[in-house]
């Protein structure tokens, strides 16, 4: 599994479903460079278990990621018709109707694979022909990116967990909170806890008061 953490996130362009129904062509990553963070993660695969309730408890705080100035993308590699056909179906019969963030199709798998959450690979068969080894779906991978499109938290939980809104929410306060003061986060900081200078005095500090 490749550590993205500190480098430029892979860009890409993809079609998505955004608004919560309108299929558009060249939905670009680099659309939002220098303008906000950004919420990039994976999942398996529409019309799924898991996965709706990640995609709708998304939708669900959306507002708190709005305010932060944090855009939400969601990945996985069915196509955009399959996202859409998915985003009309109501909630009582298994589908995510009122999610408006992105949904983007990566029918090649190229994002998924350029992420490296893709669980298999392609490989050929003694007769030379490609073949896919493993399952054709994308792990839950979700990557923070800042404004200048670098990578600064990842993680990566196998098809059956399913993540923690909470937990992507701390560490987007924690980030901005450095970005802005320069401080760092100790263990399980939240928005409003006290941060620490970068500093062995700091931390000298911080200890002695805890």
């Amino acid at each position: 599994m490749s550590v993205l953490v500190g480098k430029k996130a892979p860009l890409f362009s993809a079609e998505a479903v955004v608004d919560g129904g309108e299929i558009v062509e060249n939905f670009s990553l680099s659309q939002y460079i220098g303008k906000k963070h950004v919420v990039l993660f994976f999942y398996p695969a529409d019309f799924t278990f898991v996965c709706p309730t990640e995609i709708i408890a998304f939708q669900d705080r959306i507002k708190e990621f709005e305010d932060r100035n944090v855009a939400v993308i969601g990945v996985s590699v069915d196509s955009a018709f399959s996202h859409w056909k998915w985003l009309q179906t109501e909630k009582n019969d298994g589908g995510i109707k009122g999610v408006k963030y992105p949904l983007v199709a990566d029918n090649s798998m190229t994002i998924s694979m350029n992420y490296d959450v893709l669980a298999g690979e392609f490989d050929y068969d003694d007769e030379g022909n490609e073949i896919f080894k493993g399952t054709p779906m994308a792990y839950r991978g979700l990557f923070l990116i800042d404004k200048d499109g670098i990578v600064r938290h990842q993680v990566v939980n196998d098809m059956p967990l399913g993540r923690s809104i909470d937990e992507a929410l701390r560490v987007i306060d924690a980030l901005q909170f450095f970005e802005e003061h320069g401080e760092v986060c100790p263990a399980d900081w939240h928005k409003g806890d006290e941060a620490l200078k970068p500093t062995h005095e700091g931390i000298a500090q911080y200890l002695s008061k805890h």
